[in-house]
């Protein structure tokens, strides 16, 4: 998936804004960050994970530990093409439904 298809489809989910830390894009809900790209270098990104999927992830190549994030909990992915285009869907989904599910009953209610 190119990143103007990736960056469309991330801003079609409600709520989902973007923006930029350290200099990479990064999407977020809520000011709460579920994915960061670093679109100036190689498209490399971190994305949160489940925790018990963190060891079988991290066994496949190109992905890793995310350096300076939550240990265990996100993973640092070479680049776009690393995930075929479902996964790669379902695994923004799941990492924002992660962050919201960490905000208000009232926050999450606005999503749902």
């Amino acid at each position: 998936m190119d990143i103007e298809t990736f960056r469309e489809y991330c801003l079609s989910l409600p709520g989902t804004t973007e923006g930029m830390k350290w200099g990479h894009l990064c999407f977020m809900i809520e000011e709460k960050m579920f994915f960061i790209i670093a679109i100036d270098e190689d498209n490399s990104f971190s994305i949160k994970c489940d925790p018990e999927e963190f060891d079988a992830l991290t066994a496949r190549a190109g992905i890793q530990q995310a350096h300076h994030m939550a240990k265990r909990q996100w993973i640092r992915v070479a680049n776009l093409e690393v995930f075929n285009d479902s996964e790669l869907k379902s695994r923004v989904e799941a990492s924002r439904a992660m962050v919201l599910a960490k905000l208000s009953k009232k926050v999450q209610a606005k999503y749902v």
